[in-house]
């Protein structure tokens, strides 16, 4: 945290003479709407284009290589990134399912796996009646580069189901789920070492629990590492603790190494520290939820819920863990006691975070200049257009990017992976050994005294603190811990590309330059380039 607060003074001057952004060559009023309208893969694509210039730059300018022409060089480092941005597969299936009334249904099904210079591929499975090939790539694409953002060792994928699970029946998912679960096997889109799904919009431990099952009964006969094809399942069915509110822990941390840090709040004239801040959440589901709770619990006051059947505020501030007992009572957050319903946009409302957790494309050229917070912390994947992005940037607006803000989710799915992997739960080897030399170590302190003051008995008990540690770290305290020292390590390296390329308050710029170099290397030093 300390290194993340105290910058170096080179570091400074360049964050404070950061460059001015425009909409194209158009005023900030006049941005058109075209790149709000584009598909989701190509509005990936754009921030992807703008960070691999800068990046390729780079490497051409510094890379030094013996031998090799300067010619030479770039045209091989320009080859690496064409093999880099492509997705490498992307599979469709159609498949009928029998409903509960008797009639038959065909499903429509996809999964894309991005990029395999990590194994295996690494994405979530989402049930939506919304979900197309667009979207499937494009968060197929995103997945690559968080994974290499947070230094996750896996290549990215994502699937998704066209259906709207709310109209379905627990046993007519499980049909849909299982099915599924054979047609992504029989063409090599699912295994331990080859592609491994996780929850998603829609999708939850069941549908993981229901995959690894089928999985196991059929083309995972025998195999000891099956319960590793998917993560986000049940504790039951070898989960991991933490996964469920990972993604929103997660989201905190990375708001916590940021708005702790004086001198991007110093751009953006906010004072640090989560004191007095208040915050609005859009989406109340999982990673709402969690983000909110934690938020919470770290003095900020949350003030606005935006959600499917209504929005609510409250300036005196709305409890997260209330309105979760309430949602899951009613159904939904619409008449909840503890505030009133909002009638105006609360994306707009005054706060200091805003927090989107919903759909991608939320933040607008059309609302992106009338967007009161200073903080945006992208729960969502690509909830920010490309001309908003450049909106908020112009307003110094602090963008805190999903491909970094959201990575809590497949940062502990790793930590599950490898549970799964190798066949033991965190701590358990070393629990009980913990326990017994931390009293030995204050039995001997004890000794030690008391052989020093004969006759008298000076007991050495350990603070409350210390207490809650003299068994050592459960499963639950690794994740976290794990989890909070990816996120600060991943926000020092966005950082350092921040200052390294004089993008000011551009963040999403920097996390994509981190990420692509990272995979660059991976490429690079595999040879890829001369594989036959």
């Amino acid at each position: 945290m300390a290194l993340l607060r105290n910058l170096s003074q080179r570091q400074r001057q360049l964050f404070a003479s950061h460059r001015q952004f425009a909409c194209s060559s158009q005023k900030l009023s006049g941005c058109s709407n075209d790149e709000d309208n584009m598909g989701f893969s190509q509005m990936v694509m754009n921030f992807v284009d703008d960070a691999s210039k800068q990046v390729c730059q780079h490497l051409i300018q510094e890379e030094k290589t013996p031998r090799e022409t300067p010619e030479q060089k770039k045209k091989r480092v320009e080859g690496m990134f064409k093999v880099i941005l492509p997705c490498n597969h992307f599979l469709e299936v159609n498949f009928p399912v029998c409903r509960d009334n008797g009639e038959v249904e065909m499903i429509q099904g996809y999964r894309a796996q991005h990029s395999q210079h990590r194994s295996p591929t690494k994405g979530g499975m989402r049930y939506n009646i919304h979900v197309s090939a667009d979207e499937v790539k494009a968060l197929a694409a995103l997945m690559t580069y968080k994974c290499a953002m947070v230094d996750v060792p896996f290549g990215g994928a994502k699937a998704g189901i066209k259906i709207d699970p709310a109209q379905y029946s627990a046993m007519e998912l499980e049909k849909i789920t299982r099915r599924f679960t054979l047609e992504l096997t029989k063409k090599g889109f699912l295994g331990a070492g080859i592609d491994v799904p996780a929850p998603d919009m829609g999708t939850g431990e069941r549908e993981m629990a229901w995959m690894v099952d089928s999985y196991k009964m059929s083309f995972g006969h025998g195999s000891l590492d099956a319960h590793a094809v998917t993560t986000g399942k049940p504790i039951t069915q070898g989960g991991i603790h933490g996964r469920i509110s990972a993604t929103g822990r997660g989201l905190f941390h990375s708001v916590e190494q940021f708005i702790n840090n004086t001198c991007f709040m110093d751009m953006i004239d906010l004072q640090p520290g989560f004191k007095d801040k208040t915050f609005i959440i859009q989406g109340f589901g999982n990673v709402g939820l969690h983000s909110a709770r934690y938020l919470h619990r770290a003095g900020a006051k949350c003030i606005g819920v935006i959600e499917r059947d209504g929005s609510i505020f409250n300036p005196e501030g709305i409890d997260p863990k209330a309105l979760e007992e309430y949602k899951l009572e009613s159904g939904g957050i619409k008449g909840f006691p503890g505030a009133d319903a909002a009638t105006d946009d609360l994306l707009v409302a005054e706060c200091d975070i805003l927090v989107p957790c919903a759909n991608e494309k939320q933040i607008t050229s059309r609302n992106a200049p009338n967007i009161k917070a200073k903080i945006i912390a992208e729960g969502a994947n690509g909830p920010t257009t490309t001309a908003a992005h450049r909106i908020l940037l112009e307003r110094k607006r602090l963008v805190i990017p999903d491909l970094y803000a959201n990575a809590g989710g497949v940062t502990v799915s790793y930590f599950e992976w490898l549970k799964n992997l190798n066949h033991v739960s965190f701590g358990r080897l070393t629990f009980k050994y913990e326990h017994d030399s931390n009293v030995h170590l204050f039995n001997s302190v004890q000794t030690a005294l008391e052989n020093n003051f004969p006759g008298k008995k000076l007991p050495v008990y350990p603070t409350a603190e210390y207490q809650k540690r003299m068994a050592g770290a459960s499963e639950k305290d690794i994740v976290h811990s794990g989890l909070a020292y990816t996120m600060e390590r991943s926000a020092k390296q966005i950082i350092e590309a921040a200052s390294k390329y004089d993008l000011g308050l551009d963040l999403r710029q920097a996390a994509y330059i981190c990420s692509l170099e990272k995979i660059y290397r991976v490429y690079r030093d595999a040879g890829i380039m001369y594989a036959t």
